[in-house]
């Protein structure tokens, strides 16, 4: 496309680059209009001897069609598109799910000149309408030849943009603590995770209220684990009044002692370094720290839409947490990090 000063009896048909205000300071003229005879005559008579235009070329496609191509490539399971206008188009999510991005090859489709796509990041989780993705092509026209590089690209592997539903899952909470702070461990833990839960289209099914202060309440535990998996939980929450404190903690050693394995104990998240994630017969069991009682993003809120969504995470995916895990701090801690000086 070209685009460029020409005096103004050139114009006509050519597409206008810039508004033009009238004498008043409203808006005479629109950008992205096509100049026709009675426009060339206006703008003279607002004392115009040139203006800024664009011109298509003849491998160019409009900005509309062309963002309506790269949405579609772009876009796959689970996601709609807008329509288009001044060449931006909206994808969004058409149920409560999780987004997953290939932000390798959505860098590879930015290089394009003239065509951006701006998502959320990579598994964040969204709502039903949520715009996920926007496509917007800045001049008004791109040659053909880039956007059939970006649908070549897009279609290279699985959808550069996708959504994974967040289907209604059974989830199982199990709190433990000293007997006599039970009542005060499940109004503190209960309802924000009841509250997360809820959030991603699931509900806490059962709860369980385990004393943990020997090797007594760790059997108690390994049992009251194998019990929920029986009855068909999908997931398993612990928090009770202490966090895990170890990878051989009371906790971990229960869960292997039921028969599961642990993933993962420690996370490089900030508030959340105390996380644990486990599986015991494919159900995940995810070790929440003391930051869960807060309703403020904690690491619970990044670890738990990815298995809800049914996803198995190993160890890896937890570090990798680690970019952009300083989160902001809770006052719930018993050390705000504005304490250390």
């Amino acid at each position: 496309m070209k685009f460029g000063p020409v005096p103004l009896e050139q114009a006509q048909g050519k597409i206008l680059g810039h508004h033009i205000a009238g004498p008043s300071g409203q808006r005479a003229f629109r950008k992205g209009k096509p100049l026709t005879g009675e426009d060339i005559q206006g703008l003279a008579e607002l004392g115009r001897q040139m203006v800024y235009v664009a011109e298509m070329e003849p491998d160019d496609i409009p900005e509309d069609a062309a963002a309506q191509r790269v949405a579609r490539a772009i876009a796959g399971h689970g996601l709609r598109s807008s329509g288009a206008h001044v060449g931006r188009v909206n994808v969004q999510a058409e149920t409560l799910g999780l987004v997953k991005v290939d932000a390798e090859r959505l860098v590879r489709l930015n290089e394009c000149e003239g065509i951006t796509l701006a998502t959320v990041a990579n598994n964040s989780v969204a709502a039903a309408g949520k715009t996920v993705v926007t496509v917007k092509i800045i001049p008004f026209g791109v040659p053909g030849s880039d956007v059939t590089m970006v649908e070549a690209v897009a279609a290279a592997g699985d959808a550069v943009i996708s959504l994974v539903p967040l289907l209604p899952r059974s989830v199982s909470l199990v709190l433990s603590g000293s007997p006599a702070v039970g009542e005060r461990v499940v109004e503190n833990f209960a309802p924000p995770l009841r509250e997360r839960v809820q959030a991603l289209g699931s509900e806490i099914s059962s709860m369980d209220y385990v004393p943990l202060e020997d090797d007594q309440g760790e059997a108690e535990l390994a049992e009251v684990l194998v019990n929920q998996v029986k009855a068909g939980a999908e997931l398993i929450i612990l928090a009770g009044e202490t966090a895990i404190m170890d990878r051989y903690d009371i906790a971990p050693r229960a869960i292997e002692c039921a028969g599961g394995q642990v993933i993962c104990f420690g996370a490089p998240v900030d508030p959340g370094n105390l996380l644990m994630l486990a599986y015991l017969r494919d159900v995940p069991i995810l070790g929440a720290p003391g930051c869960a009682r807060s309703p403020k993003v904690n690491v619970i809120d990044w670890v738990l839409p990815r298995l809800l969504a049914g996803e198995r995470l190993a160890r890896q995916d937890i570090l990798a947490l680690g970019h952009g895990g300083l989160l902001e701090d809770t006052p719930l801690r018993p050390v705000p990090r504005s304490k250390l000086k």
